[in-house]
């Protein structure tokens, strides 16, 4: 099973960026998918998680400013983040569990300046 993340970067704030979580090895419509963040010296943390039906759901502080979705078509999972603010700045990890295993990508970093 592999993850590969990618499209961070560096963004002022009120800004935009999507993420992208390349998968493998995996039955990926099968799976619910998750976001996490882990900021500078604090804990990781759940940003926001797809189910395999598409339920979606969000950590309070990024509702109505992140979206996430899937392509099963393309194995890949997304993280489109606007109205962006420095809190926001943070690793971002994907996330699956599978066969009761936690399988994590790589994380991409994203800075967001004031």
């Amino acid at each position: 099973v592999q993850l590969q993340a990618s499209g961070g970067g560096l963004v002022q704030a009120g800004g935009s960026l999507r993420l992208s979580c390349k998968t493998s090895g995996i039955t990926f419509r099968l799976h619910a998918l998750d976001w996490y963040r882990q900021p500078q010296g604090k804990e990781r943390e759940l940003v926001a998680t797809i189910g395999s039906n598409h339920n979606r759901n969000y950590g309070d502080s990024v509702k109505d400013r992140f979206t996430i979705s899937r392509d099963n078509t393309r194995n890949t999972l997304y993280l489109q983040m606007n109205s962006l603010k420095p809190e926001d700045t943070a690793v971002y990890y994907c996330h699956v569990i599978w066969r009761g295993r936690d399988y994590w990508g790589q994380g991409t970093q994203v800075t967001v300046s004031s």
